[in-house]
């Protein structure tokens, strides 16, 4: 019950937060109403009299890098959406807008010696943690909110993930060479894999103790340069893709793989021993 013809932008933010926002990720979501807010000088006006040139001086002139850019052209394209569904407009806009390229990544995988410098010094405290990181493949949120109720040693599986669907608890065999770290992860834990004070530890914590391990072995990386080498390492090896992105927690590219294709846990398992 609108009225199409007077609806703002804001009204119609309004309604597509209650109508479309609830049915996407929180890190959507996140995104989504924080581009709104760089959109201030339209919040008031008309939709239908919304044009590319006024949404693209929204994104030039947000004062922020690529990343809030891209949210910028990515509300406008929802909103579009939404408006002719509801017959607002009779054209999409935001198909003319543009933003700034997103950059080459500047994340660089461990090397071999990095990974074996890594094992020859698990007596530096917090060393162990990294190359769960690594052999794992999980975010750093991801592990760090890890119970270790979500751990089945017998069966020799994570079970975890956050951030989208295919992300959200998903099984991730535990690779044999960080299986003994993991047990005594466990055994001295107690209630999170990872604990600071016998406490559940925040990413803020990690950091400081992570960036002390780097500087003791003289390593330049940060927490999802891990994640980085763990699909490096697997693609090297010729581990199947669709294994790597149900490991990963990554929606296959290609659609065959991604409604076809289904894993057992144990080709799972064989895909991840190929990291060696």
């Amino acid at each position: 019950d609108i009225d199409a013809a007077k609806i703002t932008m804001e009204q119609l933010f309004e309604k597509f937060k209650e109508k479309k926002l609830p049915k996407m990720s929180v890190s959507s979501q996140g995104s989504l109403k924080a581009a709104f807010k760089h959109c201030k000088a339209l919040h008031n006006k008309k939709y239908k009299e919304i044009r590319s040139f006024h949404m693209q001086d929204c994104i030039d002139n947000c004062g922020c890098k690529y990343s809030t850019q891209w949210a910028i052209k990515n509300l406008f394209g929802h909103l579009d959406k939404f408006a002719l569904e509801l017959d607002v407009i009779n054209k999409a806009y935001s198909q003319l807008i543009t933003a700034e390229p997103i950059p080459e990544t500047t994340k660089q995988p461990f090397t071999d010696e990095e990974i074996q410098t890594l094992w020859e010094n698990l007596s530096v405290e917090w060393v162990d943690s990294i190359l769960i990181f690594i052999y794992s493949g999980f975010r750093i949120s991801e592990l760090l909110n890890m119970k270790t109720e979500q751990i089945e040693l017998e069966n020799g599986t994570f079970t975890g993930g956050v951030k989208t669907k295919s992300g959200k608890n998903r099984i991730v065999p535990i690779h044999s060479k960080i299986l003994p770290l993991v047990k005594n992860r466990i055994e001295t834990s107690n209630k999170y894999l990872f604990e600071y004070n016998e406490k559940r530890m925040c990413t803020s914590q990690y950091y400081t103790l992570w960036n002390n391990v780097m500087n003791a072995l003289n390593m330049h990386h940060t927490p999802h340069e891990c994640r980085h080498t763990f699909r490096s390492k697997l693609d090297s090896a010729g581990a199947n893709k669709k294994c790597i992105d149900l490991m990963m927690g990554h929606k296959s590219k290609d659609v065959g793989e991604r409604v076809y294709t289904h894993k057992t846990l144990e080709e799972l398992k064989d895909a991840i021993e190929l990291f060696n």
